[in-house]
């Protein structure tokens, strides 16, 4: 049993109060949070005033995009896409998928963050280097036209929603564009079959919005909807060409706006109307995307983008409370993904942890601890992240894993798949 004392606890569980309690997990489980007691430990982890609060969720990425991190940069969006990145990824094997994925993990865990909402390929390869690396990870099906299937879809689904406590797995696609409505009409079937939602890139782009209403005279959420992909929930990565109507579904149907806003303003893309989906009661969460197209895996950056960027989207500064944004990191992208039993610090959940440093210049003085995290905060000051109760990172270091083993292998694959 693990007991964390002498600092200060944000639980998340009801509000934004933080306490000075203790507390213990044992096993994969938080079991004990309050005052100090009498208790028999294996480690004993003083904060020295320091934060402990749930670990961060990354609600979107693609974890094995390490290969191309500044290989394609300073692109606009369907020439990074169609020209750099799936020429390369048609190269990859399932051993570089896991290989690649490998490194992101690390980072991942750099910036508190003790799961991601992976959608890629090979996933066999993704749930094998979580597993190893004791990594949360959802992942999603990235089905096209040109990759994948509807009878692999659900093999996916079956196979990886009973393969290890850290894995699930969702019902998904990549976007409109690159899906034919027979496909996205067979996933509708099978969100009816298993009652699922249902989670895809949507309306990024101005122009693949305009394309799709062009096409079927429907924005890509008024499509999705009328094809059943919705009728269970689910989630739209990047969310950022949104009109009145589209919120009324995400609304209705309880659909998650994933927001990305570095990938979103590096490719120029967009500045999605957060401000705007939280007044509405809309249901939000944090991603990164890939680390090709933002480059960086880091919940921080992301955070303080989304504040900033509303603010001056909507000309006032009062945009998108700095605390709301912490809860779509925290709260909000665990829920996206499933995880109600890691989403916040409560007696029986899950001990997803992480460890902020107070004792950082950009940490003091202390004044309002929550919203310094946002526009203050980052992932230096990440002292410890625990995922499923155990230790992966701490203090700048990595102790059950071989970094620079891994560091040698992404280097290898880039290498290969850049010169062939």
């Amino acid at each position: 049993m693990i007991r964390f004392y002498n600092g200060r606890v944000l639980t998340l569980a009801d509000d934004l109060s933080i306490t000075n309690d203790e507390v213990w997990v044992d096993g994969n489980k938080i079991t004990y949070i309050g005052p100090k007691k009498e208790g028999k430990f294996d480690r004993e982890i003083d904060l020295n005033g320091n934060l402990l609060m749930p670990a961060f969720k990354n609600a979107h990425t693609h974890s094995a995009m390490t290969f191309g991190r500044t290989l394609s940069d300073d692109m606009p969006l369907q020439e990074w896409l169609f020209d750099k990145i799936f020429p390369m990824e048609a190269k990859l094997t399932a051993d570089d998928v896991y290989k690649l994925s490998r490194l992101s993990i690390l980072e991942y865990l750099t910036s508190g963050t003790s799961a991601c909402f992976d959608m890629y390929y090979f996933p066999d390869a993704m749930a094998r280097a979580s597993v190893e690396m004791g990594f949360r990870t959802t992942m999603c099906c990235g089905l096209n036209n040109f990759k994948e299937s509807l009878d692999l879809l659900e093999e996916y689904y079956n196979t990886y929603n009973n393969y290890n406590e850290l894995i699930s797995y969702k019902l998904g696609f990549h976007a409109e564009y690159t899906t034919d409505r027979s496909l996205l009409k067979g996933i509708g079937r099978l969100a009816e079959k298993y009652k699922a939602p249902v989670f895809m890139h949507s309306s990024e782009t101005m122009s693949e919005t305009s394309d799709c209403i062009h096409k079927y005279n429907k924005t890509p959420t008024e499509l999705f909807d009328s094809l059943g992909l919705f009728s269970y929930g689910g989630g739209a990565f990047h969310s950022v060409w949104l009109d009145e109507k589209d919120y009324e579904i995400y609304k209705k149907r309880g659909v998650w706006a994933i927001i990305n806003a570095g990938s979103n303003c590096k490719l120029a893309s967009g500045v999605a109307a957060v401000e705007d989906m939280h007044k509405a009661g809309i249901n939000l969460a944090i991603g990164t995307d890939g680390p090709s197209s933002n480059n960086a895996l880091d919940i921080f950056r992301e955070m303080y983008m989304i504040c900033a960027l509303q603010k001056i989207k909507n000309k006032d500064a009062s945009s998108m409370d700095a605390n709301a944004v912490l809860k779509m990191a925290t709260l909000g992208s665990a829920r996206c993904m499933g995880y109600d039993d890691c989403d916040c610090i409560k007696i029986g959940g899950k001990a997803d942890l992480t460890v902020i440093d107070m004792h950082k210049p950009n940490m003091q003085p202390i004044n309002d601890i929550t919203k310094n995290l946002v526009y203050s905060g980052s992932k230096d000051n990440v002292k410890l992240t625990m995922v499923n109760g155990k230790i992966l990172y701490e203090n700048g270091e990595f102790p059950l894993y071989d970094i620079e083993k891994i560091y040698f292998e992404a280097q290898s694959i880039t290498d290969r798949i850049k010169n062939d």
